[in-house]
């Protein structure tokens, strides 16, 4: 995973990377070690440990070839801004990372900058410094930049739009129209996502772009499995069936997770006993670091009946114990949202785990295209999909029927490498470099 020295130079802004623990500082640290590889000599330009909030994961760092050129700055205190509401890193740290991209690019010639949302607002740089500079810039979106939140979903009480997420939803909008027009190139965790930016700026249609999933260190797996330690919510190995599902409960997956629980329960009016072996896990389903965090699948369950075959785990684990538990489930479950744009930024780790999938999703999404001809061969895929005029409820017996079926003969792990190859880190330095060699050509 070494870095030496490609032919050419590449300015890498993303706000989150490790040793901050957030989903957001892997889409760098997954790339920038292989762009070497395909010719771009990657500087990765990030926020200072000191100010980020939340735990810091030495294990995350330590995942980081020293070799990678990694140069950090200051941003305001979050302790001072939060007492003007303000508490975006993205907010804090904009004035920092304009400082010293733009002294990077003064002293150090680069071929192009790739900038990586959320958060959305150092995508103010890209402009600047192509005004500046004339240096292109490269946008690239791990979420919709202007999506669900402020328009059906919010901060208010049980995810509902209150004023501030319709403030935030109107200045990412103002934000997206400055910005987006004027990237040299676009590439985003789905084709969906990128498909709906050219809906809104039709210009972009010329312009090159790539859908890159999140993707896969080829070496994390191994790694978690060689650093293997202890946790309470980790599924025991007593011979049930464990399902796990890791990761954030969103507002809008909440009618796929109650689809599940009502699988389980109708499991439970059939055959008591055969239910009794299923387990039902969900791990990191809050999106926060704090202890006490509110669960978001404990009530689907109970009203479901179910509260005694479910544990729910609502703190954000690490990165590397959230493998484990891929890695001891017995399936692991995917659910998808009621946004066909949504993908899964753990469908490939889920992949590499090696174990039997059970995924739910909607009709239209990448995930879907992506798992469809996997699961027309391997059984121990199972790939059930929904969309607007067949609801994820009209599922809720082949999910039990499959559950019914696993928890007497679980199905043998898949071994998939090759299915998974395509999302490894080496292939998606390499598209992503195949990518900026065409926006720096056409500039002659």
């Amino acid at each position: 995973m070494g870095v030496g020295t490609g032919g050419r130079s590449l300015l890498v802004i993303s706000p989150h990377f490790p040793p901050d623990a957030t989903a957001g500082a892997h889409r760098v640290r997954v790339l920038a070690p292989y762009l070497d590889a395909h010719g771009w000599r990657p500087t990765v330009l990030t926020v200072d440990p000191r100010d980020y909030e939340g735990t810091l994961d030495e294990d995350l760092e330590a995942r980081v070839p020293a070799s990678l050129d990694v140069v950090r700055c200051r941003a305001w205190s979050p302790g001072r801004t939060r007492r003007l509401g303000l508490g975006d890193l993205g907010l804090r740290a904009l004035s920092g990372l304009w400082r010293e991209s733009r002294a990077q690019v003064e002293r150090s010639h680069y071929d192009a900058v790739y900038i990586t949302t959320y958060p959305i607002y150092p995508a103010l740089i890209g402009p600047w410094l192509a005004r500046r500079f004339g240096v292109p810039f490269v946008l690239d979106l791990q979420d919709p930049w202007v999506g669900a939140w402020g328009a059906t979903v919010g901060g208010g009480r049980a995810g509902a739009v209150d004023m501030k997420s319709r403030m935030s939803r109107a200045v990412a909008m103002r934000l997206e129209r400055y910005v987006v027009p004027r990237a040299s190139a676009l590439t985003g965790v789905s084709t969906a996502l990128l498909d709906e930016l050219v809906t809104r700026y039709p210009a972009l249609a010329a312009r090159p772009r790539a859908a890159l999933p999140i993707g896969i260190d080829p070496g994390d797996m191994d790694w978690a499995r060689a650093h293997d330690r202890p946790a309470s919510w980790l599924p025991s190995r007593d011979g049930r069936l464990h399902v796990c599902y890791v990761g954030t409960a969103l507002p809008l997956g909440q009618d796929v997770l109650a689809a599940v629980c009502a699988a389980v329960a109708r499991v439970r009016a059939s055959d008591p006993a055969r239910a009794d072996r299923i387990r039902l896990h969900f791990i990191g389903t809050s999106n926060e670091a704090r202890p006490h965090a509110a669960p978001r699948v404990t009530a689907l369950a109970t009203r479901a009946g179910i509260a005694d075959l479910v544990s729910e785990h609502p703190p954000r684990v690490p990165f590397f114990d959230a493998l484990r538990v891929l890695d001891r489930a017995s399936v692991i479950l995917l659910a998808g949202t009621s946004e066909a744009r949504y993908t899964a930024s753990k469908l490939h780790g889920a992949l590499a785990a090696g174990r039997p999938l059970l995924a739910v999703f909607h009709a239209a999404s990448d995930v879907t295209r992506a798992l469809a001809p996997l699961a027309a061969r391997a059984p121990g895929v199972c790939l059930l999909t929904y969309d607007e005029a067949r609801p994820v409820e009209t599922l809720v017996d082949t999910i039990a029927a499959t559950l019914t079926q696993w928890a007497d003969a679980p199905p043998e792990a898949p071994v998939l490498p090759a299915d998974v190859d395509d999302a490894m880190a080496p292939a998606l330095a390499g598209r992503l470099a195949a990518l900026l060699n065409e926006v720096v050509d056409a500039r002659g």
